[in-house]
């Protein structure tokens, strides 16, 4: 089979190479996904250049990247019925804490991470629903509903982001979002009642204003270490603050006294870490969304299986309009 592999870290035109590797048998407990597309996050070039936290060294003879994809289950192993052979599946922490990703033509991993992808629902959609799908929803919905509740969410126009606005609006949220001034139009096609510039010096007083003067409900943030001075101001008492990325400043300082004066909760999220329950759960309500057609999908490109480094090479660009996903077979079943 065709997979893109690293053997060391580094740049994307240094180490990433597409390579011929025998096919992956599925072992007991796991099935064998032919996979259509594969997902490009950024987590997913970190790691090329820098590994995963808690893995020493580089651990294996060569990576295959990424955790999310979407494909055809073609194969089982001993233990897991052969009803489950045809069906449509999208793949969630394909590369974590393992060699072997979705950027191939076949991966092997356990059942219950390759999920029976709803009726209706694209491939190519599949392929977004690991890390930015489950950590948008967890974020929304991981301490309960947000109808009737006001929602920021901070960076609206990034894949997890829009994602997440789209979530919010649909429990029943108001829904407030900050991008740069190129993505507010998309930003308000997927249902933000308000969007504003993240880079206005008064943005906490734009954040009430917008919002009759009350304090939001829960955050949804992306540059936590930025952002958390604007956040302690316009978070409410016993609010929630559910931070995903904080890459711009990775040792934030907080302030403590109008956080701990409003009691308000920072949930810190990483979604390859998320209890079975926490997950069974957010794959539920992300499901129960993808069947209201509550949610679309921007996807920037999609790259062929040869164009891997190009592919990392936009995700790390940043100021995407969409996901960057890679093709790496034939789409069967839809």
């Amino acid at each position: 089979m065709k997979a893109i592999t690293y053997r060391a870290f580094g740049a994307a035109a240094e180490v990433l190479h597409l390579e011929n590797l025998p096919a992956p048998e599925p072992k007991t407990g796991e099935v064998l996904v032919d996979v259509a597309f594969s997902g490009v996050n950024p987590s997913d070039v970190k790691t090329r250049t820098r590994g995963q936290p808690g893995l020493q060294g580089f651990p294996w003879d060569y990576i295959i990247p990424h955790s999310d994809g979407s494909g055809v289950i073609s194969a089982v192993g001993a233990g897991v019925s052969d009803s489950r052979i045809g069906e449509r599946v999208w793949i969630w922490n394909g590369q974590f804490r393992r060699s072997c990703g979705t950027a191939a033509q076949q991966i092997a991993l356990p059942s219950e991470q390759a999920v029976p992808l709803p009726e209706g629902v694209s491939l190519e959609a599949g392929a977004v629903l690991g890390i930015p799908g489950l950590t948008a929803c967890f974020a929304v919905f991981g301490q309960g509903e947000v109808s009737g509740k006001t929602v920021l969410v901070q960076g609206g126009a990034g894949t997890v982001g829009i994602l997440a606005v789209q979530l919010a609006k649909w429990g029943g949220a108001r829904v407030i979002a900050t991008c740069s001034a190129s993505g507010t139009d998309r930003v308000l096609r997927a249902g933000a009642d308000v969007v504003l510039d993240y880079r206005a010096d008064d943005l906490a007083e734009q954040v009430l204003a917008a919002n009759d003067r009350l304090p939001v409900d829960l955050i949804v943030e992306v540059e936590f270490g930025c952002n958390i001075e604007t956040d302690s101001q316009v978070i409410a008492e016993n609010g929630r603050i559910a931070a995903y990325g904080s890459a711009a400043e990775m040792s934030p300082t907080l302030p403590f006294m109008p956080l701990l004066f409003k009691a308000v909760t920072v949930e810190i999220i990483l979604v390859y870490l998320l209890t079975p329950a926490q997950r069974a759960a957010t794959i539920a309500r992300l499901h129960a969304a993808l069947l209201a057609d509550a949610l679309d999908f921007d996807i920037q490109k999609i790259y062929d299986i040869s164009e891997a480094c190009e592919a990392h090479e936009a995700v790390e660009a940043g100021a995407r309009q969409g996901a960057v996903l890679i093709q790496a077979g034939k789409q069967d079943g839809g």
